[in-house]
């Protein structure tokens, strides 16, 4: 234990063996531990342990968005299936497209038409597929971004480039960016919360990691295959000691780790200990609650579906009703939107275990007033190819019925938050290969994202081994036509 006033062994060394020669870099070792501000890039905050806080932050400039609910569609769903229809296609259906395909991931063979039927959804006449009719109800308040492209094929690269901005190498993830940018409005409850159900996914915590960024603003994973708040927030209750008792024990503990800090400036590792001890005694009161579904009225519950897609959307809308900023939402998880084959029925299942939640989430967030103050943001990491993918020799599959990954045009769509609903932004070409009409990368739709949420992309940094990084690195432009 550090005692005032005597030199640990470890102090002793440092204190003797530094010397002179470090003089001259303590300003860089300084500039380098100091955290930049969310707010303005370059300033520092005053005390490490409040650096690493929740409490809620001034945006850059007005925003149009308060919080995110990200719908994260895992393993690249079809955009020729879903919200990009492609009638060409039948044009070319079990022929060789002329001039070769992009290059993918697997060998592609003849032209796949879309099983789906689509058709035009509200007043914009929107065109949306059979396999989203409950989200197709909201077709007014959707932007469907119909020329996304990312850099590779692979769901690796592609899974890290989404959530975090670099396709290598572990950075902070968009959601750690945005709750270090902006805090959250409840310091009882989780700042950036991830609903991932059966497990982790491709790249596991990667996805929600905060990297270098303080550990306080990582996400906080929950397993919503689980029903009971018991199951879903292990521990959230002790088994025998009062809550008096409890909190002496936490005091104690604080204190020493406060003394361990004090001998240990800017160590995160301390700093986001005290943090999450200190968020997950407060939660024991409000967690309980906010994640008890059961509390919901009857026909509340029946409109998003008892099942774990249900489940999760309901908890996602609980949770930014209470002032939570982030809450990612994970569908694919186990089972990905990866069909390599028997397309139309893989995506009929997919499309049926979530589209009803999605639709009950939007319709609550308007008929709670939320829908202008909150977005909604659905995609996967890429897309998917309009021609058949070939099987592999000695697979067994006689009748290719998959399209294989395609990160050179794909869909997202967006809701609510400021931007122009029932409209589409950008195409790809014909046969749905490529973006070829104002094409989005994912740093444009990351900058974008955070600019809705009253950050500027360029200021938003955090300075760390020497440099200056931000969720966009030094590319990304705001989509201004996005905004209504």
């Amino acid at each position: 234990m550090f005692t005032p006033g005597i030199l640990s062994r470890r102090e002793a060394l440092l204190r003797a063996g530094l010397g002179l020669g470090w003089l001259g870099a303590a300003s860089l070792i300084d500039q380098q531990s100091s955290y930049a501000s969310p707010t303005l890039s370059g300033a520092k905050q005053p005390s490490p342990v409040t650096q690493a806080t929740l409490a809620p932050r001034l945006p850059h400039f007005e925003a149009k968005a308060k919080s995110v609910i990200h719908i994260f569609a895992n393993g690249g769903p079809s955009h020729l299936d879903t919200f990009d229809p492609k009638p060409v296609l039948e044009t070319w259906a079990g022929r060789e497209i002329p001039g070769g395909a992009l290059k993918t991931e697997r060998r592609t063979g003849a032209a796949l038409p879309s099983p789906f039927r689509f058709s035009r959804h509200g007043e914009s006449g929107l065109e949306v597929s059979e396999l989203f009719s409950h989200v197709a109800r909201h077709a007014d308040r959707m932007l469907v971004v119909r020329s996304m492209h990312a850099d590779v094929p692979n769901h690796e690269p592609s899974l890290m480039l989404m959530n975090c901005g670099d396709a290598r190498l572990m950075r902070p993830c968009a959601g750690a960016w945005i709750t270090y940018g902006l805090g959250t409005e409840n310091q009882n409850l989780p700042g950036f919360l991830v609903l991932c159900p059966n497990g982790y996914p491709i790249k596991e915590t990667e996805n929600w990691r905060s990297a270098f960024l303080p550990g306080a603003f990582q996400g906080t994973y929950v397993d919503t295959s689980k029903r009971t708040v018991e199951e879903l927030i292990e521990n959230v209750r002790h088994p025998s000691l009062h809550r008096d008792a409890q909190r002496r024990q936490f005091d104690l503990t604080a204190s020493m780790d406060r003394r361990h800090l004090a001998a240990r400036p800017n160590d995160p590792d301390i700093e986001a200990r005290l943090v999450s001890m200190e968020l997950a005694w407060r939660m024991q009161s409000e967690a309980t609650d906010a994640f008890d579904v059961s509390q919901e009225p009857a026909h509340v519950l029946a409109r998003y579906g008892d099942d774990t897609q249900g489940r999760q959307m309901l908890i996602a809308r609980r949770m930014v009703e209470r002032g939570v900023r982030y809450v990612q939402v994970w569908h694919g998880a186990g089972q990905p939107w990866d069909s390599h084959d028997h397309i139309e029925t893989n995506h009929r299942r997919l499309a049926g275990e979530c589209d009803r939640a999605i639709g009950a989430l939007l319709d609550d967030l308007v008929g709670l007033g939320m829908i202008d103050q909150t977005l909604v943001v659905w995609g996967g990491e890429f897309g998917r190819t309009p021609t058949v993918e070939l099987p592999m020799a000695g697979s067994g599959v006689s009748q290719p019925t998959g399209r294989d990954h395609n990160h050179h045009g794909f869909t997202m769509w967006l809701a609510g938050g400021g931007v122009k609903g029932g409209s589409v932004y950008g195409a790809t070409d014909e046969l749905g290969f490529k973006a070829v009409d104002k094409p989005v990368h994912v740093h444009d739709f990351q900058a974008t994202l955070l600019h809705l949420l009253g950050m500027d992309h360029t200021k938003l940094s955090y300075r760390w081994s020497g440099r200056d990084f931000r969720l966009t690195d030094v590319h990304g432009v705001v989509k201004h036509d996005w905004i209504a």
